[in-house]
């Protein structure tokens, strides 16, 4: 089951001893009063470098500075050939430096460095050729509609951007924000994960290589504690998005709710996975196995909610908890791993408390269920699946993060439209059938931003992504990213010379006027 743990330093990647924020171009001069917090590699625990804490001041900095280059124009006035020319040479770069990426984020967040390095890279630099192409084909909208006028609606950027990032993901989702606010002409100050600085930073760097103006993407680091609420609260911030979880956007909400600051978020799932037994089963175990395991089980889309039904429930629990226990785990940068280490030493930690608290509930464990110290010293978790009987159950009703399954066995179709939606979350819905009917009703009845049938994780960058409920508030996609990153303007204008009623005239003289 374990892979071999090869020491970080056969990589060769040169990591700085401290790192720091990224404003106008540099980086943030070291401050000796600063904050210093260790970067770990969870796949050993050990400290790989240190990172400097931005503070209030340095933050208020960083927006005045994203403000100016805004208000220059040498972004938000450039033309849709530039902003496209830029686009698609940044998409270049980032596949060019996909192997130094792919292993920055390895090392930071724990990621495996296969799947980073043929998915969520690639990705990254699919986001920017998108819009690269979709703001090639934007278009404004005219209505002559009211007689003797015209109506001209267009769009102008927002301003600056807080961009809030998680380190589960972290390059693909900096990316498609970053993307799909510069698109339109905005600047934006980055918040990165404290655990995962390292690639985000060498990604606005590879930006401002191909041509975006310093200034248009800013970076400050620190914790969401410190520097995101700094930034959450800063003035001059015209649109805050996060992804992210709850209890971080709920505060996030409230300071923005003073200044009345339109926010985005995309926020938490725990997802229902529901195979019906004229599934093919056998696509559906690998689709199971995908959507909770991929990641390391560290994926807001993860379907950690498997729903059997009860005449196939046997097949289906042997043959996934057999291949469960076959999963690769061990070291992220070895390519034979499927399931690395969590991101950090807290987050081993909650996802193991998750364990415990199992212990009381009506959950059977299946498999897994505790730590990896075999591995070493890593934050490793043994993917875990539970049988459990009431869909009321923490581990059913909380986002665990981790590489942890449930699996509830329904009778009636009816009882798995019911059980998938008895959650706080609204963000992804999966089903396996051949039924036309049951694909059907499974569009009509799921609560859920996005639903997959028949397969696991696909993502068309042209549909909205986004949740229901506790999962988030508005979507992700391009038309609307023009809706949140824009401000539209309607301008009327007179066709000729249309009628003006006329005020402050005596009716004496407007008589007069008449009689002439």
């Amino acid at each position: 089951m374990a892979s071999p743990m090869p020491h970080i330093e056969a990589f060769k990647l040169t990591l700085p001893d401290v790192v720091t924020g990224h404003v106008a171009g540099l980086s943030v001069l070291a401050n000796s009063s600063a904050t210093i917090l260790p970067v770990h590699f969870p796949g050993t625990g050990e400290s790989i470098a240190s990172l400097q804490e931005d503070d209030a001041t340095q933050v208020i900095a960083a927006v005045n500075v994203a403000r100016e280059r805004f208000r220059s124009g040498d972004w938000s006035k450039c033309t849709t050939t530039e902003k496209q020319s830029v686009f698609r040479a940044a998409a270049q770069a980032i596949r060019n430096n996909a192997h130094e990426l792919a292993l920055q984020e390895s090392l930071c967040a724990g990621l495996p460095f296969a799947h980073l390095a043929s998915r969520q890279i690639p990705r990254a630099a699919e986001n920017f050729d998108f819009f690269a192409d979709y703001i090639g084909q934007l278009a404004g909208e005219t209505y002559d509609q009211l007689h003797d006028y015209r109506t001209v609606v267009t769009r102008q950027p927002a301003g600056v951007a807080a961009i809030f990032t998680p380190w589960n993901a972290c390059l693909a989702l900096s990316s498609m924000q970053i993307a799909s606010c510069i698109a339109f002409g905005n600047s934006c100050v980055l918040k990165p994960s404290e655990f995962a600085p390292l690639a985000v930073l060498q990604l606005v760097r590879l930006l401002e290589s191909v041509g975006l103006p310093t200034g248009v993407v800013n970076v400050v680091n620190g914790r969401g504690s410190v520097t995101g609420a700094a930034l959450a609260t800063a003035a001059g911030v015209d649109r805050i998005s996060l992804t992210g979880r709850g209890d971080t956007a709920r505060k996030v909400m409230a300071a923005a709710a003073a200044q009345l600051t339109p926010v985005h978020f995309e926020l938490e799932g725990n997802s229902a996975n529901i195979i019906f037994d004229d599934a093919d089963i056998d696509r559906a175990i690998d689709g199971a196995l995908v959507s909770a395991f991929g990641n390391s089980g560290q994926i807001c889309i993860a379907g950690s909610r498997i729903l059997v039904q009860q005449n196939i429930a046997d097949r289906f629990i042997d043959a996934f908890v057999a291949r469960t226990k076959n999963l690769q785990v061990g070291d992220p940068l070895d390519n034979r791993t499927e399931v690395g280490p969590m991101a950090f030493a807290q987050h081993q930690q909650k996802v193991l408390n998750y364990f415990a608290l199992a212990e009381n509930t009506d959950a059977t464990l299946l498999t897994g269920g505790r730590a990896m110290p075999e591995l070493g010293g890593g934050y490793f978790v043994a993917p875990t699946v539970f049988k459990v009987l009431d869909n009321n159950s923490p581990l059913c009703q909380e986002e665990i993060f981790g590489p942890v399954v449930t699996i509830q066995i329904f009778n009636e179709d009816e009882e798995a439209w019911t059980i998938a939606n008895d959650s706080p979350f609204g963000l992804i819905g999966y089903c396996w059938t051949e039924s036309l009917h049951r694909a059907q009703l499974f569009q009509q009845r799921l609560e859920a931003g996005t639903l997959w049938l028949n397969t696991p994780i696909a993502r068309d960058l042209r549909a909205p992504f986004g949740g229901f409920k506790a999962s988030g508030i508005g979507r992700d996609g391009p038309r609307h990213a023009a809706d949140f990153f824009t401000e539209e303007k309607a301008t009327i204008a007179a066709l000729g010379k249309p009628p003006i009623r006329r005020m402050g005239v005596s009716r004496q003289h407007e008589d007069n006027d008449d009689g002439a």
